[in-house]
């Protein structure tokens, strides 16, 4: 009786078990009395104290192994993150002939998404099915887990839709891996249907959601989803914070993301977020300003924020501390396309062309990234013919062209008046890739027409178009038949462009001066009564000068320096010195 009394409290027994020395008793005391019905227990108890080679003795000792001590061994392994080990006892319980349960196949899918093995994971998939565990909603996660993590979204919708049973894991997971993948718009419908039936999102839920708006370029959604999370009490931690600030600053709210930037915890990502976006949003001087201030507060700057600092430096033709950045990338972080494609950019945008030609060189796998930033490069300095050479470079590399590759590329044309040229690859990127034109392609069309004269024909390209022409597409015209006065086709490009973007006090500028050339004074004035009465001014440019190693921003007419009495000396004695030299 003692003994059935004993067993009847073996499970908790070995549950209470803190460390290795109180297992290895009761262990004894199982052989002593031929206890064998608790041997799960015992292996999964050795597993939990981290004592995994006993438990793998005890289950190599077994002579008839269940599913049950199978499952405990590959819990064990599973939970030590030995994601082939669990994969081996799976391939060798399907040669001994063990059906596998629920709890097999969801341990084993877990492994094969930590190893990323689609291949075996499917393969388990199909096994589970043929078991009849499509539906068990532990095994249908693990699976959906696993799409979601490969990218495989399409195979991931399928396995969850055929879910009877979707518990907030499931949503979870469906919604965040739509949101990373890309495909904001279904991350929100699926958020919405979540809610339909009930269920309120978690922490993990909200930042896919926050990404999604940030994929979709929905300012007001972001804050929508950041207003519930305030009145729902979520928790507001570094991770979420950041999220928030990175949103703010990539739609452009930059006092919010400041706002939120306050938050007691910091991080590097933080950091790098509100670098990145200041830099972004053109406040370039606010960036580097920022990245000194991190490295004061003890952060080290990440690829984000060393990425922001460029693109900081390429918007004030900053090439020494460009060329520092580079250097502490180069020392500190691996050459990502990311940072190699930000450091081309700068260079070329800093005047150093043949700086940005030699990184493209050093990188040893260029990805299709990598090709575009260095066919811009080319467009900014209008070298079409060499953009040009290094698109059929490409071509010969069997890397396909994108959007951004043939854009880059017609920008380049443009800049250089390679008309015929220009014709021939708009069409070809049509007729033979399958590209469709965008806004970006049509507006660089017009603009390589139009800079040749072309109006007509410019504006006969504007007339196919499928979507209805936006902004970039009228100023394009706009501008060229500005430099070849066309007067009746400008005048109607102008209304459009106002038309289109009545608030924009730079708009209103291009087209009061285009007013002006035409001697079309009363359309001027009109205009300028627009600008008057929408109440706004136009922020004034500014020139941003790096003089050893301080930064120095002047606007027009700015007599704030502290030098500026004698930098206005300087300045007029340079313009008498031009002056005599023309003349």
């Amino acid at each position: 009786m003692q003994s059935l009394k004993w067993r009847k409290h073996l499970k908790p027994l070995l549950l209470a078990c803190k460390d290795k020395k109180p297992i290895a008793k009761i262990h004894a005391l199982m052989i002593q009395t031929g206890h064998k019905n608790s041997v799960g227990n015992l292996i999964a108890s050795y597993a939990r104290v981290g004592d995994i080679l006993s438990a793998r003795k005890v289950f190599d000792k077994l002579s008839n192994r269940r599913v049950d001590s199978w499952n405990a061994m590959i819990l064990a392994y599973s939970r030590k993150s030995f994601p082939e080990e669990v994969l081996d006892l799976y391939r060798q319980m399907i040669m001994e002939g063990i059906k596998p349960d629920s709890t097999t196949f969801t341990m084993t899918i877990k492994a094969c998404v930590s190893l990323m093995d689609m291949e075996m994971g499917e393969e388990i998939w199909r096994k589970a099915v043929d078991f009849g565990y499509q539906k068990d909603v532990f095994v249908a996660s693990s699976v959906l887990n696993l799409y979601v993590k490969c990218g495989k979204m399409d195979e991931a919708m399928v396995v969850f839709n055929g879910m009877p049973r979707k518990d907030l894991v499931c949503w979870t997971t469906m919604v965040t891996g739509l949101a990373q993948s890309g495909r904001a718009s279904e991350a929100i419908d699926s958020y919405r249907k979540m809610q339909m039936e009930g269920m309120e999102g978690d922490n993990v839920m909200m930042l896919g959601l926050i990404q999604a708006s940030v994929n979709l370029g929905d300012s007001k959604l972001g804050r929508t989803i950041h207003g519930y999370m305030v009145r729902k009490g979520f928790s507001m931690d570094v991770v979420v914070q950041t999220s928030l600030v990175d949103m703010y600053a990539k739609n452009g709210y930059l006092e919010y993301a400041l706002h939120v930037f306050k938050m007691p915890t910091k991080n590097d990502i933080s950091w790098g977020a509100l670098i990145s976006g200041l830099a972004q949003n053109g406040f370039a001087r606010n960036a580097l300003e920022l990245l000194v201030q991190m490295q004061g507060c003890g952060f080290k700057p990440d690829s984000m924020s060393l990425v922001g600092a460029l693109l900081a430096c390429s918007q004030c033709g900053l090439l020494k501390l460009g060329k520092s950045i580079h250097g502490c990338i180069t020392r500190r972080l691996d050459l990502e396309p990311v940072s190699g494609t930000a450091m081309i950019d700068m260079y070329a945008k800093c005047g150093s062309l043949s700086y940005a030609h030699a990184l493209f060189d050093r990188i040893v796998s260029k990805d299709i990234i990598s090709w575009n930033a260095m066919l811009a490069s080319y467009g900014v300095h209008g070298h079409g013919k060499r953009a040009l050479s290094l698109f059929l470079q490409m071509t010969k590399m069997s890397l396909k062209p994108d959007r951004a590759t043939f854009a880059s590329l017609l920008s380049a044309l443009s800049h250089s008046g390679m008309v015929n040229e220009g014709r021939y690859w708009f069409n070809l990127m049509v007729n033979e890739y399958g590209i469709q034109p965008t806004e970006k392609h049509y507006a660089c069309m017009v603009d390589l027409l139009a800079r040749a004269g072309l109006v007509e024909e410019a504006y006969k390209l504007i007339g196919s178009m499928n979507n209805k022409p936006g902004v970039a597409v009228w100023v394009a015209l706009l501008s060229g038949c500005r430099n070849h006065g066309k007067l009746s086709m400008g005048e109607m490009a102008a209304k459009k462009v106002l038309e289109l973007n009545p608030d924009d006090l730079g708009i209103h500028a291009l087209v009061s001066n285009f007013f002006a050339m035409g001697n079309m004074w009363d359309e001027v004035a009109v205009v300028k009564k627009l600008m008057k009465d929408s109440g706004k001014r136009k922020v004034p440019g500014y020139s941003v000068l790096d003089v050893n190693g301080k930064l120095h921003a002047f606007l027009m007419g700015d007599k704030s320096h502290q030098e500026y009495k004698a930098i206005a000396t300087v300045l007029d004695n340079l313009d008498c010195e031009m002056s005599f030299i023309v003349k």
